[in-house]
């Protein structure tokens, strides 16, 4: 994989790296692809998945800290 692909791969946001992901999954499965093709394949989606992961895993660490900064509701006694 060049460099300049692994650069797009890093500059994608989460739903085109994901959308990306899915299509390469489709292809290894339903290709009879060279033994070459199939490890460049595999390894885009291995950066792929893993720019996916990083992404959700900013995403998850947002809501924690935005969860934290909002005071919690006063409890009611009923």
């Amino acid at each position: 994989m060049t460099e300049n692909q692994q650069e797009k791969i890093q500059n994608m946001d989460f739903e085109t790296a994901f959308t990306a992901l899915q299509e390469n999954v489709q292809q290894l499965e339903s290709e009879d692809l060279p033994l070459e093709k199939a490890l460049e394949r595999f390894e885009r989606g291995q950066m792929l998945a893993k720019r996916c992961a990083k992404l959700l895993e900013e995403a998850e660490l947002k809501v924690r800290q935005l969860a934290m900064d909002t005071p919690a509701a006063p409890e009611t006694d009923d």
